[in-house]
């Protein structure tokens, strides 16, 4: 379907995510959509993507494939605001952790095409790591539509949709605990001789390489640690890792459906 139109309801940070990575694709849509209650959001948007249309909820939801970028508390009052503008053959895909897709079904009886994604940031430079789960009965041929244009992204993958949470903690939000990190180890980076450029491309360079070693070298996670005698913050690694099991079990149990 090269001549989909797309609905956002909800235009923050997730659907520029999104709008971007499939700009960048040239993903083929004759409209896009885009609703939000918040009008200075609308408007950033639209002179990042002058291609949207700003419209209303109903207006999003009248789209062919449609999603749902809301906090999950706000999620189900919104899909009852605009259920009777939901035509039948619509897909709904919902960005929102928490809210399986029984929930979401029962506000909308008529749609059989609902499917969930958790997103990733990295997908606003087409690297998302993305799982997706659809309802049992999702048409076959909606679907491949949707898997074609999901891929544009990145790395787009089926998952039980009881993992979908899961994936949210461990892949979704885990740009979050090391982003701020790196800003740190550059700012030091140039406090001790190196420029900007240097710290930042020995860190990209590195963190990359470190990965590849701990995952595809074979090695265990052990023997991969031991290879650095001198560990500089090692004296703070049992409260960095307590900090990471209270909070991030903690996030999960908060947001499971």
């Amino acid at each position: 379907m090269k001549t989909r139109t797309l609905g956002f309801i909800g235009g923050g940070r997730v659907t520029k995510i999104l709008l971007q990575g499939f700009k960048n694709k040239n993903v083929l849509c004759s409209k896009i959509v885009v609703a939000d209650t918040n009008t200075g959001v609308l408007n950033n948007l639209k002179k990042s993507y002058p291609e949207i249309e700003l419209g209303e909820a109903g207006d999003s939801a009248e789209q062919d494939i449609v999603f749902i970028a809301l906090h999950p508390p706000v999620v189900m009052g919104t899909i009852e605001v605009i259920s009777s503008r939901i035509k039948n053959n619509v897909v709904i895909v919902s960005l929102a952790p928490k809210i399986n897709i029984v929930k979401l079904a029962s506000k909308l009886a008529q749609v059989k095409n609902i499917a969930r994604l958790i997103p990733n940031a990295t997908s606003l430079i087409n690297e998302g790591y993305n799982p997706v789960t659809f309802a049992p009965d999702f048409d076959p041929a909606r679907k491949q539509d949707v898997l074609e244009l999901l891929k544009t992204l990145g790395t787009t993958f089926e998952v039980a949709e009881e993992k979908l949470e899961s994936y949210a903690v461990i892949s979704a939000m885990l740009p979050t605990y090391f982003w701020f990190q790196w800003k740190e180890l550059a700012d030091i980076g140039a406090k001790i001789g190196l420029t900007d450029t240097e710290s930042k491309e020995s860190i990209n360079q590195t963190t990359i390489a470190s990965l590849n070693l701990m995952y595809k070298s074979g090695l265990t996670a052990q023997e991969v640690i031991d290879l650095i005698p001198v560990k500089p913050i090692g004296e703070h690694e049992p409260q960095i890792a307590e900090i990471y099991r209270t909070k991030l079990i903690g996030l999960f149990e908060k947001i499971r459906p």
